[in-house]
């Protein structure tokens, strides 16, 4: 068996740190390994169990005086916390929910925990992947998306755990170097909930459960990007035993634009003129988020000039802000001109106007987007 890790180690705290210097250490720790941020990664779970045991402890102040003094051994068994071994994640968000309250969890992973109540055992979370456009994800969008989840059955019915007696822990004394400590955990029979199911319609399973099909509307906020985690609390599966229900987490996927691409909460968009619109000036439409607008294009257009379109890109999640359409001016030059059009550009070869003048240039493009950025 793997040595156990020193609580102050694991939060990363010196072992004067005070109350409020443990309490912001666990949170930064426990948001970092959150199994809803490191989906289906039990090294993840382990150290988030493994931060959670070491706040219980050092949280209090009797079971850290009595762990400064004897170490892990003085928790062995010890006052029902989790140093005796019985950590389970449903006990650690009952207990430490409020740690996480204001935090990134309540918008992006799994709502902070607050969902699981010491009544009983949460529901499972479900995952789904979305697909947006970039004009979607721009501005946001309400989606109504079919979810299968399970849910408790019309006709079940519950009765007391005779393991528990409805309690939901069973409790146990453990003798130690310190003599008698109580240790309590969650009910296997029950798993916390203080019930079991007594009877239940056919093609309904052992937990009073059903496969049900939804339909969710879900608000996306403009600004979201490939890859980010929505939740919504109380959407996933039901739990068994009449707990409390999972969450519902939204995985963000965005569908590749035809013309336009995303840089952050800019867009990017590729023109291309002709030589002869480049040198005389033009004006185009130019497709954007919002859909076709006119810009000018002033005569001696160089090719590689970077226009700006503002506010005309990605808003700024959970913010004010917006970012910009950046145009990218490329001279269209022809591969194969006729007889007639070459006299005409031949004639023109010896004019100064036509002749490169490095003195006179614009600025190179790395210049340019040095400018912008």
């Amino acid at each position: 068996m793997a040595e156990k890790r020193d609580y102050y180690e694991i939060l990363e705290v010196s072992k004067n740190a005070s109350p409020e210097e443990i309490k912001k250490a666990y949170r930064k720790v426990a948001i970092k390994f959150h199994p809803d941020k490191n989906p289906n990664d039990p090294t993840a779970e382990e150290k988030f169990k493994e931060a959670a045991e070491a706040y219980e402890v050092l949280s209090n102040p009797e079971k850290r005086q009595r762990y400064d003094r004897f170490g892990h051994q003085g928790m062995n068994g010890g006052g029902g916390g989790y140093g005796g071994g019985s950590m389970n994640m449903d006990d650690i968000f009952s207990q430490f929910g409020d740690i996480f309250g204001g935090s990134p969890f309540e918008s992006f992973f799994g709502g902070g925990g607050g969902g699981r109540g010491r009544g009983g055992r949460k529901g499972s979370n479900l995952r789904i992947k979305l697909k947006l456009t970039l004009a979607e994800v721009a501005n946001g969008v309400e989606k109504k998306i079919k979810v299968n989840r399970m849910v408790t059955a019309d006709g079940v019915t519950f009765k007391t755990c005779p393991t528990c007696q409805g309690q939901g822990q069973i409790r146990k004394v453990v003798n130690t170097m310190l003599g008698q400590m109580v240790s309590s955990s969650a009910c296997p029979s029950c798993s916390g909930s203080g019930k079991i199911v007594d009877q239940r319609p056919s093609g309904v399973d052992s937990s009073g459960l059903k496969q049900q099909e939804e339909i969710i509307s879900v608000k996306i906020p403009a600004g979201v990007a490939e890859g980010m985690q929505l939740s919504m609390s109380g959407k996933g599966n039901e739990a068994p035993n009449g707990g409390i229900p999972g969450d519902l987490l939204i995985i963000i996927e965005e569908t590749e634009d035809d013309v336009l691409k995303r840089d952050g909460n800019n867009v990017i968009y590729d023109l291309h003129i002709s030589f002869v619109d480049a040198v005389l000036g033009t004006s185009v439409e130019v497709p954007t988020i919002d859909g076709k607008v006119k810009i000018k294009i002033d005569p001696g257009t160089q090719g590689g000039k970077i226009l700006r379109l503002k506010n005309k890109g990605i808003k700024e999640l959970n913010g004010y802000g917006r970012g910009d359409q950046l145009i990218y001016v490329n001279v269209w030059v022809p591969t194969a001109v006729t007889k007639e059009e070459r006299e005409k550009l031949e004639s023109l070869r010896a004019s100064a106007n036509f002749n490169p003048n490095p003195e006179k240039r614009e600025k190179g493009f790395y210049e340019r987007m040095k400018e912008f950025f």
